[in-house]
């Protein structure tokens, strides 16, 4: 059965462009890393976080005033029904005492009934939130794995955990050439892209695998073909599922506060990271391994006839 792959784009063709995108795209990634490395929030360095409910609306200059006259140079987020809720972030371990200057302070201008909570990471629980973090995202790339490899076969497994290896990679990696902070919503951030991305990646797969079953391939060009025509096949279902997540979180990043306006966008970098990963990488990575196979077998000792379907 021939496939019709007319006036459609050919992924499989071009994947050497693809690949050389993604290469050097990992290497700027990796040099940024090395040379300028992430930007920490305090959830993964010692520092101190300072929550303040108050009793009146304020505004982020006013806390900005109080605090530069202090001699902080953080800068606040202000955020709550009436505004009345006050964030910061200190870079350092804040003592007693200077904790109830910034307290006096608050209470002198925004009201002498302003509760506070705050909340200290030490530098050895943020090494271990750190080290936690890396084995998990380690964790769930293995279990993926496993997953797609019991589920299909090994050059599934292989191509889709390159894959979304790759998705995790750019989010880390335009968050640290961006200079943009990384805290425990990004990771949250970083695990869902894994989510999503092997999502569209099995359901591509599971079509090329249905057409391989019903239209054994003898050739390259038919192979292409069939990854071609497995692509096309699922694309309205992918870009369908992908837009719907990418248009809620847009709008999360356009209107949500700030507090989560990093996370959300993580996730868009990561949706458009997987949905390009899934049909740039994923698919013609597949076509690589599965080329390379009929390769050995038609060249090496126990050499099949070329017409010989690939199943």
């Amino acid at each position: 059965m021939r496939f019709d792959t007319k006036i459609r784009y050919d992924f499989v063709k071009n994947r050497k462009k693809f690949f050389t995108f993604s290469i050097a795209l990992t290497i700027i990634g990796i040099l940024s890393l090395l040379l300028f490395q992430l930007n920490l929030g305090i959830d993964f360095k010692s520092g101190t976080t300072m929550d303040t409910v108050t009793e009146q609306p304020v505004k982020q200059q006013e806390v900005i005033s109080v605090l530069n006259e202090l001699g902080y140079s953080e800068v606040p987020t202000v955020g709550g029904t009436n505004n009345d809720r006050i964030s910061v972030r200190f870079g350092d371990e804040l003592t007693n005492e200077q904790t109830r200057e910034i307290q006096t302070a608050f209470k002198a201008s925004f009201g002498e009934g302003a509760s506070f909570e705050v909340n200290v990471v030490s530098a050895e629980l943020a090494r271990e939130l750190a080290v936690k973090t890396i084995w998990a995202i380690l964790a769930a790339s293995i279990l993926i794995m496993l997953y797609v490899m019991v589920r299909f076969e090994w050059r599934f497994a292989v191509s889709a955990n390159i894959a979304i290896l790759y998705d995790c990679f750019v989010v880390v990696a335009l968050f640290s050439i961006f200079r943009l902070e990384v805290d425990l919503p990004f990771i949250a951030a970083v695990l869902t892209t894994l989510g999503y991305s092997i999502n569209d990646k099995i359901v591509i797969f599971d079509r090329i695998r249905e057409n391989l079953r019903f239209n054994p391939t003898r050739n390259e060009k038919q192979l292409t073909e069939l990854v071609n025509a497995s692509i096309w096949q699922t694309m309205a279902r992918n870009l369908y599922t992908v837009l719907t997540v990418f248009i809620v979180t847009l709008f999360i990043f356009l209107f949500g506060s700030e507090s989560i306006r990093l996370f959300s966008l993580a996730m868009l970098i990561g949706l458009i990271s997987g949905a390009y990963s899934t049909l740039c990488i994923a698919s013609p990575l597949w076509f690589e391994f599965k080329k390379r196979e009929k390769k050995k077998k038609t060249t090496g000792g126990n050499a099949r006839p070329t017409d010989q379907p690939i199943v």
